[in-house]
């Protein structure tokens, strides 16, 4: 009875042990408790984030959120990586630096230094080297027990190359010890500051530390001013490995199973450089730090890894490679038997000429259209067009007609035929042509380069939502070339360049330089305030702004255009635009805002007053023409540089208008005006110069004289917004008063 009461309290004791987990304790990375992330970095068992779900203390780490970026670390050293199958983790290690300072004569910089003696890791002596980067300045890394440097050297007779680390610039030490777990780096320079020589060497500073040896390719770029270290953000990355226990054999783990590490089937002990640790038996991965963790791999499916020129077979651990029926393996070849050699070529044969001589007419012309049409949809989906049909369905404000085909371009131009070229835009060629028995530009481009096409789409999808009357109208594209072409209302009368910049000593009207001038403004108004969505054009010059017949201005070329969420000022971009008609603080600070186009419409402004090319004017003192234009403004001496055309025809408006260029330049972006401040300035001046079509019959003879008298206030629809009704309203009431 005693007998059966102990068996039954030792069952239940074995039942409550196993329960618990046994000695070894259940893997804490199987608790759904246990989060197993940091921010986009797996965090896997041994490894944890609670001294709850790790193996032991020395696997414990942090996961922190510095400046909005959530960071893995392990005491000080963030984290990056981890890979249980390897035993390996990456983590960054600061670099030492060591800088000349000229202005001061003097040298600054750090010693770096790594110390993992109270980690489960040790630097990977297989994966890591020392790179020194500079001129004849000695740098070393020393250890307890190691130390190690060379003195990379700048003879300008044998310049660096680029990808080679061999003493010019740059030099290395390969050969790392074993178990490196603590190093400090130190520079010693050859050069006296005191006689200058070093202001001779171009490197602006030296540079020492371990990394990665897959992560560093020496470029010479790494030579000037603080490339290197600003590339990689001052830290290196450095591979480590890492055991369960230090300086234990696997031996020395399985003398106690109840602490032993590698509790999955199909798992093994190991011993690196740290110690012992775990990994799966090969044909398995997984982890095998947790049960059941490591799991058969399919061989079939990495042919690169597990070769086989048959039919490849997964069995558990392993793989089989047989050869089809008919063949046998030869060498690792499958071969055909040899009794089949002569059957297969005259059976191939015979079936082969019958084919070709019943179908091959067929087959031919069959396989030509289909490689026609492989390749413009392969065109097709390179330049975007999947995404642009689902912004179609999605918005009811891109027409469905927006996307049109390559046949029917070609028969509009006459298979792009050159009599049809009328002229070049900022992306290529301009073909007149007739599609659906109306005129239309269609804009083909030169350059196959990838930023182009990203240009063209872009384009699309901007003037997709943009419908003005003084904005060029897009009808469609065609996706189906190598580059894109995009179909535009035909614009008959050239540029505003082309008009203003002729080399007679007459060009356009003032009156006509004030109201283009207006027709621009409102347009920029309406992409800034009125559009679905601001849209700021990057790019606003002269040669992007087209004239009908009418000298009706329509802004054009949105190629280089920005969306600009409503919610923010302004958004950081690579910088585009066209020299002298650049915003400097766009330029410098790469922050685009709405001011960016307002300082190119006063430059625009600058260049109807004077009839001078911003991108190439240079005055007597070296200044552009802005610069130029400002001085002569504030010194009362505009009649040395505005258009003599101008001053003939300007009936006191002359100065507002110089003055209003001047406000729309200034470098400050807060000190600009909008641009519907601006449009509103320059409604008020064409209202109060009366400068709207009052008078049925012009006032001279002269032709063009004629169309100055022409200004068009047809009623607008909502197609221009709402913010047009009072406009409207004070240019009726300016020619009919009640």
């Amino acid at each position: 009875m005693k007998f059966s009461r102990l068996l039954l309290l030792c069952c239940l004791l074995a039942a409550v042990w196993v329960l618990s987990g046994g000695a070894g304790d259940v893997p804490a990375a199987q608790s759904p408790e246990c989060a197993n992330r940091c921010g986009d970095i797996d965090v896997p068992y041994p490894f944890g984030l609670d001294e709850k779900c790790s193996i032991h203390g020395g696997f414990l780490l942090n996961c922190m959120t510095v400046g909005g970026t959530t960071k893995l670390y392990k005491g000080t050293l963030e984290v990056t990586k981890i890979s249980v199958q390897d035993n390996k983790a990456w983590v960054k290690t600061n670099i030492s630096r060591q800088c000349y300072i000229q202005s001061t004569n003097r040298m600054i910089g750090n010693d770096a230094s790594m110390n993992i003696t109270n980690t489960p890791f040790v630097l990977s002596a297989s994966d890591n080297k020392v790179i020194i980067l500079g001129c004849n300045s000695l740098a070393f890394l020393l250890s307890d027990s190691y130390i190690g440097g060379c003195s990379p050297t700048c003879d300008f007779d044998k310049p660096p190359k680029n990808g080679s680390c061999s003493g010019a610039g740059c030099c290395q030490l390969v050969d790392l010890p074993k178990g490196l777990r603590y190093y400090q780096t130190h520079f010693n320079s050859t050069y006296d500051t005191s006689t200058g020589q070093w202001s001779k060497i171009f490197p602006a500073c030296n540079y020492v530390t371990v990394m990665e040896s897959a992560a560093f390719n020496f470029s010479t770029a790494y030579l000037k001013d603080t490339v290197f270290y600003d590339r990689y953000d001052s830290k290196a990355p450095v591979v480590v490995e890492w055991a369960i226990k230090r300086n234990i054999t696997c031996q020395g783990a399985k003398m106690d199973m109840t602490t032993y590490a590698c509790v999955s089937d199909n798992s093994h002990c190991i011993t690196n450089d740290a110690g012992y640790a775990c990994s799966c038996s090969k044909g398995y991965g997984g982890n095998p730090y947790i049960v059941n963790g490591c799991t058969d791999i399919d061989e079939c499916l990495d042919s690169v890894t597990y070769p086989c020129v048959g039919i490849c077979k997964n069995t558990l651990g392993s793989f089989t490679c047989s050869c089809p029926r008919g063949k046998s393996m030869i060498n690792g070849v499958c071969m055909k038997d040899q009794k089949s050699i002569w059957i297969a070529p005259v059976v191939g044969t015979s079936l082969l000429l019958l084919a070709l001589g019943l179908g091959g007419p067929v087959i031919m012309r069959k396989i030509k259209l289909q490689k026609v049409k492989k390749t413009k949809q392969r065109f097709f989906n390179q330049n975007h067009g999947l995404l642009l049909q689902q912004l179609i369905s999605r918005n009811s404000d891109i027409g469905e007609r927006m996307i049109i085909t390559l046949r029917e371009l070609e028969k509009a131009t006459n298979n792009f035929d050159t009599a049809r070229v009328v002229g070049g835009g900022g992306h290529g060629v301009v073909f007149k042509g007739i599609l659906d028995l109306h005129v239309v530009a269609i804009k083909k481009s030169k350059i196959v380069v990838q930023r182009e096409i990203d240009e063209f789409i872009n384009e699309v999808v901007v003037l997709s939502q943009v419908n003005h009357r003084n904005v060029v109208r897009l009808l469609g594209c065609c996706l189906e070339t190598e580059v894109p072409l995009l179909v535009y209302e035909f614009i008959s009368n050239g540029t505003l360049y082309d008009h203003l910049h002729v080399d007679e000593p007459v060009s356009i009207l003032w009156v006509d330089r004030i109201r283009i001038a207006l027709e621009v403004a409102r347009a920029l108004s309406y992409l800034h305030s009125a559009a679905s969505i601001p849209i700021f054009h990057r790019d606003i010059k002269s040669s992007n702004i087209l004239l009908d017949d009418s000298l009706i201005a329509k802004v054009s070329d949105f190629g280089a255009s920005r969306y600009i969420p409503i919610d923010q000022t302004g958004v950081t971009t690579v910088v585009q635009g066209t020299l002298g008609y650049l915003d400097p603080m766009y330029h410098y600070t790469g922050r685009l805002t709405d001011k960016s186009d307002v300082f190119s419409f006063g430059v625009l402004l600058v260049e109807l007053l004077t009839r001078k090319k911003p991108s190439i004017y240079r005055s007597n003192d070296g200044d552009n023409l802005v610069s130029h234009f400002e001085k002569m403004l504030a010194t009362s001496n505009l009649v040395g540089i505005i258009d003599p055309q101008v001053m003939e025809e300007e009936d006191g408006d002359l100065q507002e208008v110089a003055t209003l260029a001047v406000i729309c330049t200034k470098l400050r972006g807060e000190d600009r005006p909008t641009m519907r401040e601006v449009e509103l300035k320059l409604e008020n001046l064409v209202v109060k110069k009366n400068l709207v079509p009052c008078m049925t019959t012009p006032n001279r003879n002269d032709e063009d004289e004629a169309q100055v008298q022409y200004m068009s206030i047809e009623p607008l629809t909502n197609e221009s917004g709402r913010q047009y009704t009072m406009e409207e309203e004070i240019l009726l009431s300016a020619c009919h008063p009640r």
